[in-house]
C-alpha cells in the first residue's frame, strides 16, 4: 500500500522535465537581469556626469581639466573623467571601479577633500597612487587615444620626437613624462617622483 501512494504523488516524467525547464528558464532570465543591472550600473558610474556628482571634483579637478588641451582643443577631442581613469577592458574596470570605490566613498562621506585646503594637503599623495598606478599599468589609458606605433614623428617638434624615440628606446611609458597634464602637479611631485625612481 505504501508503495502504491509514493508512486501516485509522484508527477510523471514530462511533468517533472517540464518543471526542471521552468526552473532553468527562470535562473536564465533572473541572471541576465542581474547581469545586465550590474553592466548598467558599471556604465552609468563611469560617465563624467557622475564624476562631478561628487563636489570634490567641481571647483578643482574638473576647473583644472578645462583649463587643458585635454577638454578644449583644435580637433574638437575631449578626454573625460573616466577616459584617463577608468580601463577600457571589462575586467580592469571592475577591478579599477572596486579599488576607487574603497578609497574614494569614505573619503566622500568623511568629509576628507570637501574643502580647498584639504584638497591641496591630500593632493600628492593622490597623484602620486595615480601616477603609480600607470605606471604600473604602462599608461594603459593614455594609450587608448596616444599609441607610440601610429606617431609620425616627422610630424612633431624635433625636441618632442627625439623625447618620444628616447622614452621608447628606454621602455618608458607615458606617465613618467607626462604628469600633470590634466590637474595641477601638487608640491613637492619631482622630490616625489625622484624618490619613487630611485626605489626602483
Amino acid at each position: 500500500m505504501k508503495h502504491e501512494k509514493t508512486h501516485q504523488n509522484t508527477p510523471p516524467a514530462h511533468q517533472q522535465a517540464g518543471f526542471l525547464s521552468m526552473k532553468l528558464l527562470m535562473g536564465v532570465f533572473i541572471g541576465i537581469l542581474l547581469w545586465g543591472g550590474f553592466n548598467w550600473s558599471l556604465e552609468m558610474t563611469n560617465t563624467e556626469s557622475y564624476c562631478l556628482s561628487c563636489h570634490e571634483m567641481q571647483g578643482i579637478s574638473f576647473d583644472e581639466l578645462q583649463e587643458t588641451v585635454h577638454y578644449s582643443n583644435r580637433t574638437g577631442v575631449r578626454a573625460s573623467c573616466p577616459d584617463c581613469h577608468v580601463p577600457k577592458e571589462w575586467t580592469h574596470k571592475v577591478v579599477q571601479k572596486i579599488s576607487a570605490a574603497i578609497r574614494e566613498l569614505p573619503a566622500h562621506w568623511s568629509g576628507k577633500l570637501d574643502t580647498p585646503e584639504k584638497f591641496e594637503e591630500h593632493r600628492l599623495a593622490m597623484a602620486t597612487l595615480e601616477w603609480n598606478r600607470m605606471k604600473a599599468n604602462g599608461s594603459r589609458e593614455c594609450k587608448n587615444c596616444h599609441d607610440s606605433k601610429s606617431m609620425d614623428y616627422t610630424k612633431q617638434e624635433p625636441r618632442s620626437s627625439a623625447r618620444h624615440e628616447e622614452a621608447e628606446a628606454e621602455g618608458k611609458t607615458c606617465i613618467d613624462c607626462h604628469k600633470g597634464i590634466a590637474h595641477h602637479l601638487p608640491k613637492g611631485w619631482k622630490e616625489a617622483s625622484k624618490e619613487a625612481t630611485d626605489k626602483k
